[in-house]
């Protein structure tokens, strides 16, 4: 249905802008907005706020009579109460409609497939806003965005920012919060105070003729500067005269002085069509009232007449919420509560789904009511891919419904620990589970909660409480597919232990155990705990086969199979994995943190912080920022290899305050690495060796995870901080992983490099480029020939260390390590003794400007002159979309632009100056 229909609406019909009296600076600033958005100046967010009936429907409409003569393409939908639980439907109350709609209805169930991949659906969403926008601009309006459901409150929050290029006009409204709209830049907020008193008193003029008595004017201080009020009440004095009761009797006659002269008949047909929400269906009315459709004609001209229901040809609705209060707020509360629950049991026979009696059930169900916690539970099941916290919120109603010492809480309890914890409410999980395990439920109940509490425990990373509750329900079981579930997560949480073998081996026997019950969740929970310990016991080839299983069963787990074959050395394996991923991968952050991995590993420092800021925003996006220590770690090394200690320390302190507010042992080691790296950088070497020594001393389960990459930076620290025993140890460490290894060139060459590091072995560091000349990582290259060339320098050859030493400076400047390039420049300098040339301090990269950009971000920036779509960009680059948006964010911020327009015009100026060409 088309919400263009009658809203906030002035009551006579003489006045020729309805609802927009006081209105007229708001309405210029909408009007530069529309204007602006046409004439190409990118996209723009508009929020209306304020109470109900302030005008903010009046004034969304008159924005979209604007933009619809200068010829945009118009959404206008509005969200209802009862959208909670329908994915999408708020937004889709407006995209299906219009003359043009936005979307069609086959755009619409390609959408509705994938409704549980946010990220994919709004990307897709995304992809086809922008495929319209190409033609002509785009109005996309939403009223009453408070009432939302979570997947289009989600959308909103995210698209704005992805069609910043576009032309793209949101117009939002809602209450006083705007936090609920994920502002951002190029945000414009009207705040809708209280009209004044002209106002109040044109909007009286307009309504009841004729200059006004000073007795009306008083009358109007009832009102609040609120035109809705104002206009209900100087109806009733249009109706009854000015001589009637106070203001605030008045201020009632007004808003629900109508009801007292309607038929009982249709009094109690609007009390049900109240309960039923803003806009309902005349046949679910006819239901509750025990009577058929068509016996209700009479009570619905009544209504219509009386200006309290206006009907859209499929629903009818009340012409304002606050109507709709008013009737509502006649009835009793027992009365309220009867209505819902027989509204939920009537939608449910008449074949509704679990949807649309759900909102009335939150409203109406008591403890034992069966049928309520059957229907919440089956809701919850049907949200819980895109909207995990209602979801939770669902199930977590639907226990508090089941009678204490009903056998059924602990099935229902489950459910609701699964969906917590999906929801990312870890700790409100295990103390549900913990209520649960409190009433002494039978030993295999005791056994199945315990299981499911394992994945809450695991987030929370209490290893050691995982350890002994699985141990002890090992103790209790005797169904099979349970034993093998708890025996799979025993031995992951072995794998954050010393003892690697024995961890092994439990492994193992969850593997057999699952593959003996025939139970899918235990294969892949014992194929996970498998892999995890073979990455922390340094087995990267077992990581790939436990992996490469693991992703066969769920494609969920495929950025842990493309890691554990970066460790591998395998690149072309990954390139070729990532691309069969396809459209809508299951974990999108992660997959796209492994493309970072991927990059890093290349050289492709530029590429792989841009997919590390792409993956923070996703994460960022879905609210679970699980990677962030990891993604800023990364990028702070990043930083560093250009130089950029700032730009570290801004990566500390994130890294910091992510540890101080969700502290586990990853992150921590994690985060002792890192700043020992910057203490080494700002010249603390001793400090920076402790930091290294108590990782390997704190951490030994994470030794071949996290210094695999960085033991020969290890090294370094050490020896620098006088540590020759902690050199010696990281040294073995790398040695020891190069025997697991034999067939990977970097473990090879980085064991052998840190050897030769400790023992200043220049034949073994000659060893080491030449075996790092075998493998696909650049960098580590680099480090090993810039070593070799310093350590030929040191002994007086200067002429063997040139090539050594110009090997490493060309390999870091084309990664684009300008730190490390700089150093090496230097002792190239000395090598070949070159007088007068001075290398001076680093240069900081410039960040404004065409030469601000890099390399990909030209490219993406001359595709998008070009006229391609973010989509067909990131096919013609054989990367994600995701990945191309945040070039295009980083490209519009560097060059200062807002549209694809003005980049195009700058691309073209580059090419007349021949600078952009060939870039």
């Amino acid at each position: 249905m088309s919400p263009d229909r009658p809203e906030e609406q002035d009551v006579a019909t003489g006045l020729s802008r309805p609802g927009l009296r006081g209105r007229e600076a708001e309405l210029e600033r909408l009007r530069a907005l529309v204007e602006a958005v046409r004439d190409g100046e990118g996209g723009a967010v508009a929020l209306l706020l304020g109470e109900p009936g302030i005008g903010k429907t009046a004034l969304l409409q008159e924005a979209v009579s604007l933009a619809r003569a200068h010829g945009f393409l118009v959404s206008h939908g509005r969200a209802e109460e009862l959208h909670e639980l329908a994915p999408l439907a708020s937004l889709a109350s407006g995209l299906l409609h219009g003359d043009p709609p936005l979307l069609s209805g086959t755009d619409f169930a390609d959408l509705a497939g994938h409704h549980d991949q946010r990220i994919w659906l709004v990307e897709r969403l995304a992809q086809l806003i922008e495929e319209r926008s190409a033609g002509r601009p785009v109005l996309i309006a939403v009223d009453d965005v408070p009432w939302a459901d979570p997947l289009s409150r989600f959308a909103l929050s995210v698209l704005p920012a992805r069609l910043l290029s576009s032309p793209v006009l949101w117009l939002l409204t809602g209450r006083e919060d705007p936090e609920l709209y994920g502002q951002g830049p190029l945000t414009t907020t009207l705040p809708l105070r209280a009209l004044p008193e002209t106002a109040l008193a044109e909007l009286a003029r307009d309504i009841l003729g004729g200059d006004l008595p000073a007795h009306v004017e008083e009358l109007l201080d009832g009102a609040g500067g609120n035109p809705f009020l104002a206009a209900e009440m100087l109806s009733g004095i249009a109706a009854t005269g000015a001589d009637g009761p106070e203001p605030p009797e008045r201020l009632v006659l007004g808003v629900r002085g109508r009801l007292a002269g309607l038929r009982p008949d249709t009094l109690h047909f609007l009390r049900i069509g109240s309960v039923l929400g803003r806009a309902f269906k005349l046949a679910d009315a006819a239901a509750l009232c025990g009577r058929p459709a068509s016996a209700l004609g009479t009570e619905v001209d009544e209504a219509i007449a009386a200006a309290l229901l206006h009907d859209d040809g499929e629903r009818l609705l009340f012409r304002h919420d606050l109507l709709r209060q008013a009737v509502y707020a006649d009835l009793a509360p027992s009365v309220r509560r009867a209505l819902h629950r027989e509204a939920a049991s009537r939608l449910v026979a008449a074949g509704r789904s679990s949807g649309d009696a759900v909102p009335h059930l939150l409203k109406s169900a008591e403890p034992g009511d069966m049928e309520a916690i059957v229907l919440l539970g089956t809701a919850a099941e049907d949200v819980i891919a895109v909207m995990p916290d209602l979801a939770a919120d669902l199930a977590v109603r639907a226990l508090e419904l089941v009678p204490t010492r009903a056998p059924m809480a602990y099935d229902v309890g489950e459910r609701a620990i699964v969906a917590l914890t999906r929801a990312g409410r870890y700790t409100q999980a295990r103390d549900t589970g913990d209520v649960l395990l409190a009433r002494q439920p039978p030993l295999d109940v005791f056994a199945r909660l315990q299981s499911v509490l394992g994945d809450a425990l695991w987030h929370l990373d209490d290893v050691h409480e995982l350890t002994r509750r699985t141990t002890t329900a090992l103790a209790a079981v005797t169904d099979p597919a349970i034993r093998a579930r708890l025996t799979a997560r025993h031995a992951l949480a072995r794998s954050r232990g010393s003892d690697l073998g024995a961890a092994r081996e439990t492994g193992e026997r969850a593997l057999a155990e699952a593959e003996r019950a025939g139970d899918r969740e235990a294969r892949v929970l014992a194929l996970w705990g498998l892999g995890e310990i073979a990455l922390n016991a340094g087995d990267c080839a077992a990581a790939v086969e436990h992996h490469t299983a693991l992703s066969v069963f769920d494609s969920a787990f495929l950025p842990e199979e493309a890691v554990a074959l970066i460790h591998m050395d395998d690149f072309d394996a990954v390139r070729r994995l990532l691309r069969t991923a396809g459209e809508a991968p299951l974990r999108p952050a992660m997959l796209i943190w492994a493309q970072g991995t991927l990059n890093m590993g290349l050289g492709r420092l530029d590429d792989a912080d841009a997919d590390f800021v792409t993956a923070e925003r996703l994460e960022a996006d879905l609210h679970v920022p699980g990677n962030l220590v990891n993604i800023r770690v990364n990028r702070g090394l990043l930083a560093l290899l250009r130089g950029d200690r700032e730009d570290a320390r801004e990566h500390l302190d994130v890294v910091r305050a992510t540890v101080a507010d969700r502290p586990n042992t990853g992150n921590h080691a994690t985060h002792r690495y890192f700043e020992a790296v910057v203490a080494d950088a700002d010249g603390d070497h001793a400090a920076a060796a402790e930091l290294v020594r108590s990782v390997q001393r704190d951490h030994p389960f994470l030794r071949w995870r996290l210094l695999r990459p960085h033991v020969v930076q290890a090294v370094g620290i050490a020896l620098r901080g006088g540590d020759r025993k902690l050199a010696e140890d990281l040294a073995a460490q790398a040695a020891e992983h190069a025997t697991r290894n034999p067939a990977v060139p970097t473990a090879q060459g980085t064991a052998a490099h840190a050897s030769a590091l400790v023992n200043a072995d220049q034949e073994l560091l000659q060893r080491a480029v030449d075996m790092l000349l075998d493998g696909p990582r650049p960098l580590a290259l680099a480090a090993a020939s810039a070593d070799l060339g310093r350590a030929l320098l040191t002994s007086g050859d200067a002429a063997a260390a040139t090539p050594a030493l110009t090997r490493a400076h060309d390999l870091y400047a084309q990664a684009g390590a300008d730190a490390e390039a700089h150093r090496v420049r230097a002792e190239l300098e000395r090598a070949t003794s070159r007088p007068g040339r001075r290398t001076g301090r680093l240069r900081p990269r410039t960040d404004q400007g065409w030469d601000a950009l890099t390399a990909s971000e030209r490219k993406v920036a001359r595709l998008i002159a070009a006229g391609h779509t973010n989509r067909s960009a990131a096919e013609a680059l054989v990367v994600s979309p995701h990945t191309v948006n945040t070039h295009l964010a980083s490209i519009f911020r560097k060059l200062a632009v807002r549209s694809r327009v003005h980049l195009a015009r700058i691309v073209l100026a580059e090419d007349d100056n021949g600078t952009a060409t060939g870039d």
